[in-house]
């Protein structure tokens, strides 16, 4: 009969620092993307900054930077696929990915475009896979595990009206997180999501100007309140940190218990 491990004493809270490790954030000079990079910032990891934009990413850098962290942009089309490569690919390290860039473009199913079909499944899922694949690929070649990280939603579990391809494209990200945790497992690389519901920020703050939206919103929130940007930095340390060692191919959803009615 085998003995039983030791346990260890005393026991100690694992640590949510990320010093000495290099974060990569897509979307990130704005909204979400913004406030996981600043999230990871304040934790310790030096932040590459990847957007199309420039000075929204210097922006986002000085303001890192400004609360005594490390930040530095990189322009990349993450749509193009020889764009990730050159330059997702072309990084020296990564210990950590968050995959947050996405779109949404909301209209009732009998009238969903092509052009919109395209546009929502080729940024949300294939630019999100790819970008994946390319941290990935870098992780297993510094062989010192990782965490990526998808920027889900709520309708990543549920459904709703004249949301039905965003929902589908959301929905495959959580396959894509369960089936990438459990392939890369073995590895230490592990893959979790992030599902916020609706987050008050500058894009978003014109829908809640309709007061009927904004009180059918909340009404499905049994919180009763909108999520802020700093509901979702929380999460984002904690999937990135040794604080979730033993998490993988999960779900963490910021949502106000929307899904959980």
């Amino acid at each position: 009969m085998t003995a039983a491990p030791p346990i260890e004493s005393p026991l100690r809270t694992p640590e949510m620092r990320l010093d000495g490790k290099i974060a990569v954030v897509t979307g990130a000079g704005r909204g979400l993307g913004r406030a996981c990079a600043c999230a990871l910032g304040g934790a310790g990891a030096e932040v590459v900054l990847i957007s199309r934009t420039l000075p929204d990413l210097e922006a986002v850098a000085a303001e890192i930077a400004a609360e005594g962290g490390t930040a530095r942009p990189l322009v990349c089309d993450v749509s193009d696929l020889g764009d990730i490569t050159a330059r997702i690919g072309g990084l020296d390290q990564i210990d950590v990915l968050v995959n947050n860039a996405g779109t949404n473009a909301p209209e009732p199913f009998t009238e969903v475009s092509e052009a919109n079909y395209d546009r929502i499944m080729d940024l949300n899922v294939k630019s999100a896979v790819f970008v994946a694949q390319a941290a990935a690929q870098k992780m297993l070649a510094q062989g010192t595990g990782g965490s990526i990280i998808h920027m889900s939603s709520q309708m990543g579990h549920v459904g709703a009206a004249t949301r039905t391809i965003y929902c589908a494209s959301k929905h495959a990200i959580e396959g894509l997180t369960k089936a990438m945790g459990v392939e890369l497992a073995p590895h230490k690389i592990r893959v979790n999501s992030i599902g916020p519901t609706f987050i008050l920020t500058p894009m978003t703050a014109p829908y809640f100007e309709n007061a009927a939206f904004k009180a059918d919103t909340l009404s499905r929130i049994p919180m009763g309140e909108l999520g802020r940007l700093e509901d979702i930095m929380g999460a984002v340390v904690f999937l990135a940190s040794p604080a979730s060692a033993l998490i993988t191919g999960s779900s963490i959803v910021i949502d106000g218990g929307w899904t959980a009615w």
